[in-house]
């Protein structure tokens, strides 16, 4: 494990903490972990906690900034998950239990020992133990949480699912049978759409986002968001545009790498580990588990990733989960603004 002192640290920093980066040895090569560390030092955090927060599809650690200011005396470490972000670099297999192995590395390099909070903090046989955590997870990062409480139990100590981690429903008007490309175009829309393009500068990414209906409210946490999710590309990376075209000029690509999100998202539709952290979720295995709604979508349109029935008929099913509406807030808004991040820092407490 390495540690460096970001370059963003002063923007990044949700004041009173104290913000870094880390690179956590994982299979394949390293992860960059933010990491928010309150003022007080090892007592604070040893006494408020440690919370996991896992971020969605195509987002990077750089989405909680707002959720940490709302978690005052708790030590805050979020990942940018394999082939996004900074650890971009990462290459499959993707799928929800590599994150999750991923994020138990994480856990153990970072929670051991005084200062790292929850109960496993203790010395047995005179090595530190890691300390288990509260795991907030927004979007696939729920399904993630869901699968790292299932593989690695003893990491775990709650979790609280962000608009994300239950199956999702049917996408009215996509058949069946629809390709994975199409399937991703339904859920995801622009989000996938940009992975294909070069951005001739910062100010143009931020033009993109600008005009998404999820963004209507811009801040200074979103504008770091969106600068942060790019790689610059020089004059001798060329990137395919088209059919025997390229940009052959210097740009700006979005860091999130796309057979990341094809091999997540088929993960996520179809894969055995999560079915089987479902049923551990329904026998109780993981405690209470709340999941906080969302009653707008990806572009804001009424009802949701999970419609209202949708989500009650879940926690109708599954007797240890809480569903609670968060009114007036999207898919991404739910993180990034006063309403949603009250909610989550609620939940998480």
């Amino acid at each position: 494990m390495t540690a460096g002192w970001s370059t963003t640290t002063e923007a990044a920093t949700a004041a009173p903490y104290t913000y870094r980066t880390e690179d956590v040895a994982v299979d394949g090569g390293t992860l960059r972990v933010g990491v928010w560390e309150p003022d007080g030092g090892a007592g604070a955090a040893e006494s408020g906690g440690t919370v996991l927060a896992v971020h969605g599809i195509t987002a990077s650690h750089m989405a909680w900034p707002d959720v940490v200011a709302a978690l005052p005396g708790r030590r805050v470490i979020a990942p940018d998950l394999r082939g996004r972000g900074r650890s971009n670099g990462l290459g499959g297999p993707y799928g929800m239990a590599r994150h999750a192995d991923d994020l138990a590395a994480v856990v153990r390099a970072l929670c051991t020992g005084p200062g790292a909070g929850g109960e496993g903090t203790a010395v047995s046989d005179g090595v530190p133990r890691p300390g288990r955590v509260t795991v907030v997870g927004h979007s696939m990062g729920g399904f993630v949480g869901l699968v790292l409480a299932h593989r690695h139990p003893d990491l775990v100590e709650r979790l609280v699912l962000v608009d994300g981690g239950l199956p999702l429903p049917p996408v009215p008007g996509v058949p069946e049978d629809a390709t994975v490309e199409e399937l991703l175009a339904a859920l995801l829309g622009p989000a996938v759409e940009r992975l294909s393009k070069v951005y001739a500068s910062r100010e143009a990414y931020r033009e993109f986002w600008r005009a998404h209906p999820a963004f209507a409210d811009w801040t200074p946490t979103i504008e770091r968001y969106v600068d942060y999710d790019l790689d610059e590309l020089g004059t001798d990376d060329a990137r395919a545009t088209g059919p025997g075209e390229s940009t052959g000029v210097a740009g700006f690509r979005p860091a999130t790498s796309p057979d990341a999100v094809v091999g997540d998202s088929v993960d996520m539709t179809n894969g055995g580990d999560l079915v089987a952290a479902l049923d551990a979720l329904a026998a109780g295995a993981f405690g209470p588990v709340t999941l906080l709604r969302a009653p707008r979508g990806l572009m804001a349109e009424p009802g949701g990733i999970y419609p209202e029935a949708v989500a009650a008929g879940w926690a109708e099913k599954i007797e240890p989960l809480t569903v609670r509406t968060v009114a007036d807030v999207n898919h991404y808004s739910i993180i990034m603004s006063p309403v949603g991040v009250a909610a989550i820092a609620e939940a998480a407490r």
